[in-house]
């Protein structure tokens, strides 16, 4: 009877391991709170589909290649005067990197500048909410081969493994003079099951924010016509 419930276990294990360990940095959440929506209006926003965010506004029609210079704005931090002294800092940590992380990506295709000008868009980041992860709960579903099996489950029912964190975030271009909104998105993900950076609490979600710029700079590559757009890492 043990080398039953032995032979299960060890099948189980074998199944879920490769989920578990060595996959992205950070997976996109199954759902995100519509209502969360802080930079547009939520009715606007349409269902993404595979490889987009949850939700996603592009305006028609508009003619990318004519924007060669962006502005980008501070990363607004949403409900900030309702935190605590610590929980203000380290979201603003993260707002940090956001911004460093989407003055890179998108340096890679337009010029970055700090005032409006002819042939210049703007965007503006929110973090509408974010969690650290369980640095114990994470380290030991990641390694622990029961530990693995139980995050495993919760990310079969939930979509989000045990012991990580999560971050949900909000986008907004628009024309940089007239101010017309030309695309928006809201997304929110939560963290992948490695090694790498698992007693950095906040590792989660400063992933999913370098995942988003990086997202952003493929698209606008493609919106622009790029023929040679560098894809998204995994």
């Amino acid at each position: 009877m043990k080398h039953g419930k032995m032979a299960v276990f060890v099948v189980l294990f074998a199944l879920v391991a490769p989920l578990l360990v060595g996959c992205a940095p950070s997976l996109q959440a199954r759902k995100v709170d519509l209502t969360k929506s802080v930079l547009v209006d939520p009715s606007i926003l349409e269902k993404g589909t595979e490889g987009q965010p949850l939700y996603r506004y592009v305006k028609p029609n508009v003619d990318w290649k004519k924007y060669t210079q962006v502005v980008i704005d501070p990363v607004i931090v949403y409900q900030e005067a309702a935190m605590d002294a610590e929980m203000r800092e380290n979201y603003q940590t993260l707002a940090n990197n956001a911004f460093v992380f989407l003055t890179k990506e998108l340096g890679k295709e337009v010029s970055v500048v700090t005032a409006p000008g002819p042939g210049t868009f703007r965007v503006q980041l929110a973090i509408v909410s974010a969690e650290k992860s369980g640095a114990v709960t994470n380290f030991m579903t990641t390694i622990v081969p029961v530990g693995m099996v139980l995050s495993a489950g919760k990310y079969a029912f939930t979509g989000k493994p045990l012991g990580v964190g999560e971050i949900t975030v909000e986008m907004r271009i628009t024309d940089a003079s007239t101010g017309d909104l030309l695309a928006a998105a809201l997304d929110k993900r939560v963290g992948g099951k490695q090694l790498r950076g698992v007693f950095t609490v906040w590792q989660d979600a400063d992933s999913a924010l370098q995942y988003w710029a990086e997202l952003l700079r493929y698209r606008l590559c493609q919106f622009r016509g790029g023929a040679d757009c560098e894809k998204v890492k995994p």
